[in-house]
């Protein structure tokens, strides 16, 4: 009788589970492959055998064989966009169908967490999208799940199971600059749209390379070498994590003042702050007095809790903090986090809530840059499970602990920390490689943005190594940072400046481009919410140097400059419909400097395809800066409303 269940139980099982061919997670149903192209289908069966493969829009049959290790691997041929087709795979024995695949456009959606903002993450025009999503069941879907490893991986982590069909659900948590590129290239091509998802928040350009590759740069061999050296599994590296960090708890306690006994003296609702300074929160530590500062700063904001909250689990929201934190309730530590670029939420325990004065205290770990809790002020905040909001922006106290010289080294967890160089180009982007693609989108750049003139040679590098890894120098567009933080009408030397000039020098690469989007940023939220249009940016891209389209895909380049009169006569080459200002106004964001390398703002007037400035306090002008600042004010446009980049004729590090 047990040994009839047991069989009757197996012939309930999915054919794939006892199949001896065997897929990767990236093939499944539901899946687009690149039209017009011979693409690679791989996988394992049982050794030395003979795998067929039939493709149902042509009936076509391959046979390849597994190797003794099982291992094979296959190229068939796809026609024009269509579907919906099978692929039967088979060693002889149990065969494996995917069903429902589409032939179109295959695209790699990579980077941080611009990338990774989902369509449900209150994007411009949410409800509607959310509404139409149902619409475009030939737009698919593929989630690489968040995975590191210090070794390349042959099979990627995917989300639901695999390759999705196109809905309210689905779209919700995805990408949203992803979806809408692929929704205006499905709308604009009339062709299927495959979406591959892969990208993390607060991650850095070289976590994306490989370690191959990143030797090529000196700064990045030490840390390979160590990867290539760590644990293969995350146990093992998560046990060698905590007792390193056990270690440097107590180290730190021993040489932070806010420690007392190696307890978290400072971080306790009955210490006495009164003599601490007052610091506003959101908001960049070094714009409030504290101009080089790198080190422990550790800040507090004492609150009431309502009577009616005790005994409840509470949510911590500190938006964004620059670089690393831990963070205490009344005392407590309730969350610690390394990357400047990820959101801080926080769970704090229901038996740590108590009516009355409670102390959130943040000991901020800053290694450059400008520090501090920075982002929306509506993401700082304590909420109850009833959705009870307590407001955390505002004035909050703080002291220095100590300079990153006088502290011991922060230990990095290998088996969770994305930013370890090539982490996540093993585990995220080495299994795609070979899926056939016809290219990648990519927005990234806000977590190196310390780091501007490193990122000038880390893109290109990280650009060529995808393309070499499949083969194939396919299109790669990128999306350059947008506007952020203070309005800053004036010049100033700006790191966001400086990444954006680094995207551009990218462009160098043949088959790139870029979605300029230095008018659409919020000064308080390094997530803009305007993501169609971002979207819609980079499909421009792709439509009109990838698919042949007769559209104007950027706003007005820098194309050349004259000086003489007192004056600078700039060039810019995509001017259809003529320069413009996107207000209607003067032009404003053009800053101009003489030989002692002072910036002063400059008068510019449009004369065809050149804009002319000048400025009374600058006699003989040699050098000339457009939307040189973190958020500058600037409103150059050509015909169709795209802006003009930001850019500079001068390399100059002094100028003011």
């Amino acid at each position: 009788m047990g040994k009839l269940l047991l069989f009757v139980l197996a012939g309930l099982l999915p054919l794939r589970l006892l199949a001896d061919v065997k897929l990767p997670a990236i093939f499944t149903d539901n899946m687009v492959l690149q039209r017009e192209s011979d693409v690679k289908l791989w996988g394992t069966a049982a050794p030395d055998r003979t795998v067929r493969i039939t493709t149902s829009w042509d009936g076509a049959r391959y046979e390849v064989p597994s190797d003794a290790e099982g291992r094979w691997t296959a190229t068939v041929r796809t026609p024009e966009a269509g579907g919906p087709h099978t692929i039967t795979l088979t060693d002889g024995r149990h065969p494996v169908t995917l069903s429902n695949v589409l032939i179109g456009e295959v695209w790699i959606c990579s980077g941080q967490s611009n990338m990774e903002m989902r369509v449900g993450d209150r994007v411009t025009g949410m409800e509607q999208e959310l509404a139409e999503a149902e619409g475009y069941p030939e737009i698919r879907l593929l989630h690489i799940d968040n995975t590191t490893s210090p070794m390349p991986l042959d099979d990627a982590k995917v989300r639901d199971g695999g390759w999705q069909v196109c809905s309210a659900e689905r779209v919700r948590d995805f990408s949203a600059t992803g979806y809408f590129f692929g929704k205006e290239l499905h709308r604009e091509l009339g062709v299927p749209v495959g979406l591959i998802e892969t990208c993390w928040g607060g991650t850095l350009a070289e976590a994306w390379t490989s370690g191959d590759a990143l030797c090529d740069i000196p700064a990045f061999r030490e840390r390979v070498e160590k990867a290539r050296t760590l644990p293969a599994t995350a146990e093992e590296r998560t046990r060698i994590f905590h007792e390193d960090i056990d270690r440097w708890r107590d180290d730190m306690a021993a040489v932070d003042p806010g420690f007392r006994g190696g307890e978290p003296y400072w971080s306790l609702t009955s210490f006495d702050d009164t003599a601490w300074g007052e610091i506003q929160a959101p908001g960049f530590v070094q714009h409030q007095g504290l101009d080089g500062f790198s080190g422990f700063l550790w800040m507090r904001r004492t609150v009431e809790i309502p009577a009616s909250w005790a005994g409840k689990e509470l949510t911590l929201e500190l938006a964004v903090i620059d670089d690393n934190d831990f963070t205490y309730f009344d005392g407590v530590e309730v969350g610690h986090t390394e990357g400047c670029m990820a959101f801080r939420r926080y769970t704090v325990p229901a038996s740590l809530v108590k009516a009355g004065r409670a102390t959130i205290a943040v000991r901020v770990m800053d290694t450059g840059g400008l520090g501090g809790i920075f982002g929306d002020p509506k993401s700082m905040s304590l909420r109850t499970p009833d959705g009870d909001v307590l407001p955390l922006a505002g004035a909050w106290k703080y002291h220095v602990g100590l300079g990153l010289g006088e502290a011991p080294e922060l230990p990095v967890n290998t088996a969770t920390e994305p930013n370890f160089p090539s982490f996540l180009y093993n585990a995220m982007i080495h299994p795609l490689v070979g899926y056939g693609i016809r290219g990648a989108i990519w927005y990234q750049g806000e977590a190196n943005v310390a780091r501007a003139a490193q990122y000038g040679d880390l893109l290109p590098l990280m650009i060529r190594d995808w393309r070499n890894r499949w083969g194939n120098d396919f299109p790669f567009y990128i999306v350059q940072l947008a506007n952020y933080m203070k309005v800053q009408e004036g010049p100033e030397e700006s790191e966001w400046a400086e990444l954006r000039e680094a995207q551009t020098k990218t462009l160098r690469l043949e088959n790139t481009g870029m979605a300029v989007i230095i008018d659409i940023g919020d000064a308080d939220d390094i997530h803009p919410k305007n993501k169609p249009e971002v979207g819609r940016r980079l499909a421009l891209q792709a439509l009109a140097k990838t698919y042949g389209r007769p559209v104007l895909c950027s706003g007005p380049e820098y194309a050349g400059c004259t000086l003489g009169n007192g004056e600078i006569r700039i060039r810019f080459s995509q001017t259809d419909g003529g320069l413009k200002t996107v207000d209607g106004g003067v032009v404003k964001g053009f800053c101009i400097a003489g030989g002692d390398h002072r910036f002063h703002m400059a008068e510019a007037r449009i004369e065809g395809d050149e804009v002319i400035v000048r400025s009374p306090e600058v006699a003989y002008p040699v050098a000339v800066r457009y939307a040189w600042a973190n958020n500058p004010v600037c409103n150059l446009t050509n015909g169709t409303g795209l802006p003009a980049g930001p850019f500079r004729t001068d390399d100059w590090t002094d100028g003011k």
